[in-house]
């Protein structure tokens, strides 16, 4: 079956060909805009979109994004980087060069809920995601009719504590299979190993149902119910072995008071949980995170 998408997806290809995204993050120091400005120069690339923080101006560290086009890109690319490895070492620069119109192939993972598998399939669908979405993996059947329907493999895989060393072996071999450069895990309600959490290294982003660091774990809603909150949140961020403790992305929340319920209180954070996820999600794809220790630059 043809991926709903395909068309889409092509004419973003060629509208981009020309346009890359140049991130960089190293030690702090005058003069390093201008070398990076004037190298894009002495290849004639015109620079549209450009994003600098520094931690601070007297020996912190520097962050940079900046978007530009450049006439034949896909034949210069490999030159262009090369001659790039002056500037970087003269910098001591972390470098990555990225090609807009590589569409990033992602796999989501989800349990029994689908509000964030939705979400995101919505935002794919409108396209206001942009990305090859290359499999749907989940340990229940509940989402097979609705992904299946828009041209998108998906892949049964029953999971738990008893089987999950096997379990992630098969979704290691898919994954790789099908190069996968992100993984979402949309409600996806298993606990990811150091094995599976090494071989993807800051690809992995997971939505949890609370305003972290608070009420880490499972049933944040009732524990924050008992707590007698005003406030719940949900937050996106980058899988580390640390339990929920990862890189932050993005957070947003939502009033509750007395008259809520747990499970009330579920229903108002469920709608919080896709709008977080769905824009942590859209700032990886359009290369938007840069990640400093366990916090996150986000352009």
């Amino acid at each position: 079956m043809k991926n709903y998408n395909t068309d889409k997806i092509e004419a973003f290809k060629q509208e981009h060909k020309n346009r890359a995204r140049l991130l960089i993050s190293c030690p702090d120091q005058p003069g390093i805009v201008a070398a990076i400005s004037q190298f894009l120069s002495g290849y004639q690339a015109n620079i549209i979109e450009s994003n600098q923080y520094s931690t601070d101006p007297h020996g912190g560290e520097f962050f940079t994004r900046i978007v530009f086009e450049l006439d034949d890109l896909s034949n210069k690319a490999e030159q262009l980087e090369a001659d790039f490895q002056q500037v970087k070492d003269q910098f001591q620069m972390e470098v990555s060069f990225q090609y807009v119109n590589q569409i990033k192939k992602m796999a989501i993972f989800v349990s029994k809920e689908p509000h964030c598998l939705l979400e995101l399939l919505w935002e794919w669908q409108s396209g206001d995601l942009v990305a090859d979405i290359s499999m749907v993996i989940s340990n229940h059947e509940t989402s097979r009719e609705f992904v299946e329907r828009l041209g998108i493999p998906f892949y049964y895989i029953p999971a738990n504590k008893d089987v999950r060393k096997q379990v992630e072996e098969q979704q290691i071999k898919l994954l790789k299979e099908h190069d996968i450069d992100v993984i979402v895990l949309a409600r996806y309600m298993q606990i990811l190993t150091p094995t599976f959490v090494g071989t993807f290294n800051q690809q992995i982003i997971n939505i949890h149902h609370s305003f972290l660091p608070a009420f880490i774990g499972a049933k944040p809603y009732e524990r924050a119910y008992h707590r007698g909150v005003k406030l719940i949140g949900a937050t996106s961020h980058y899988v580390t072995n640390d339990l929920d403790e990862g890189p932050i992305i993005e957070q947003d929340i939502s009033r509750v008071d007395h008259r809520d319920n747990a499970a009330a209180m579920k229903k108002i954070g469920q709608s919080v949980e896709r709008s977080v996820l769905a824009r942590a999600v859209k700032w990886h794809l359009e290369d938007r995170i840069l990640v400093y220790g366990n916090k996150t630059i986000v352009f």
